[in-house]
């Protein structure tokens, strides 16, 4: 059942940069607007509860009629239908671990799904000697049933603790999906997250069907043919620009939250380098912001956003349009990101007293649902 929530009004914009807050390191940005962009004009939204009772909701994927896939991180996943009403859980699953941070993660349908009914998720695996990060895919049976779920992805490595899963997975148009994974907590020795031979803190690319694309940038290396990219810390935002360029935003530790557009070989510095510090005050490495072979982030936030999910905006709010509207858990909120050149101009902060925010989807009309941790699903409109 859909309820009116407020029509929430922003204080007026100043023509400044957007306040972020004290940081955490004194690191100089490397270009203008690498952080604290100006702050953009603030946006008059009106609020409604779409969906409530969830527990925990991760991800969010749209089926077509006003329905939706969502997941919740201990392990289920349901159909929201249009009038905000929410389904049992869905049979068919495989075992999820629901620990730490890992549990039920990211949803996704295929570019076809109205011919394939495909439908691809990730999720913390339990596997011998600890937890992973895995991506499966299934088809949606008429009854609302997952058949035939199969892995393709399972990361290596396994920790036994229970940070930094990542994750997010898109299926494109191509046959291709892209899957992000974290570091899993072990990015202070930097082996696994720069080794291309394994899949912590990396951007993925694979076939739809497990197999791996022979233009992957480190093919023909050992061990190292889904990779995409590398260097990263743990990745829990990604979206698809106009153009088709993919886009990732990830958790720093403390400060050092970034934005990148993952390049295909390239190197993105975690935990080499790092615009944040150790959370117990101490250096990142050496105690370097950037060096020499990686790759400066096109954006970061120091205090932090902890970002969840993000979409570019495509709807008919002209003022939004090519925006990226991102997740924020702490200190919670909706971020707006405007673009140009491939460089942030502006920065708005929204919905800073909703709580933690896991994930955003745009529909057709120009709404934007959020996903909250609290268990709710709101309807955000631009006026």
């Amino acid at each position: 059942m859909i309820r009116i929530l407020a029509l929430m009004l922003l204080p007026a914009a100043a023509a400044a940069q957007v306040d972020q807050g004290r940081p955490n390191a004194s690191f100089q940005p490397a270009f203008e607007n690498q952080t604290r962009a100006p702050e953009l004009r603030t946006t008059r939204v009106d609020v409604e509860v779409f969906a409530e009772g969830l527990e925990n909701p991760w991800g969010i994927a749209p089926l077509g009629n006003g329905q939706f896939l969502v997941t919740e991180r201990p392990g289920t996943m349901r159909i929201i239908n249009d009038d905000g009403t929410v389904s049992a859980p869905l049979p068919g699953l495989p075992e999820v671990a629901a620990e730490g941070q890992g549990g039920l993660l990211d949803v996704a349908v295929s570019a076809d799904y109205a011919r394939d009914g495909t439908v691809f998720w990730t999720y913390a695996k339990s596997v011998r000697g600890g937890l992973v990060t895995a991506a499966a895919r299934a088809t949606l049976g008429r009854n609302g049933e997952l058949e035939r779920p199969t892995d393709i992805f399972v990361q290596d490595w396994p920790a036994r603790n229970g940070r930094h899963f990542g994750s997010r997975i898109i299926p494109m148009a191509d046959g291709t999906v892209w899957i992000t994974t974290g570091d899993r907590g072990a990015g202070d020795s930097g082996q696994l997250v720069q080794d291309i031979n394994t899949s912590h803190g990396k951007v993925i690319r694979l076939n739809a069907d497990g197999s791996e694309p022979r233009d992957n940038p480190f093919v023909g290396r050992s061990g190292s043919n889904q990779i995409w990219s590398l260097g990263h810390r743990n990745i829990q935002g990604a979206a698809i620009a106009s153009d088709g360029s993919l886009w990732t935003v990830e958790h720093g530790p403390r400060g050092g939250d970034e934005l990148n557009q993952p390049q295909a070989g390239l190197n993105y510095g975690w935990p080499v380098v790092s615009y944040g510090i150790n959370y117990r005050g101490s250096d990142v490495g050496r105690g370097l912001s950037r060096a020499a072979d990686y790759e400066e982030p096109v954006y970061y936030w120091d205090p932090v956003i902890a970002p969840g999910g993000m979409m570019f905006y495509d709807g008919p709010y002209a003022d939004w349009r090519g925006d990226l509207l991102i997740a924020s858990l702490n200190p919670g909120g909706l971020v707006r990101l405007k673009l140009q050149g491939g460089r942030v101009i502006g920065e708005e902060r929204m919905l800073t007293d909703v709580g933690r925010i896991r994930d955003v989807e745009v529909l057709d009309d120009g709404a934007v649902l959020v996903l909250l941790d609290a268990g709710e699903i709101l309807r955000v409109m631009p006026r």
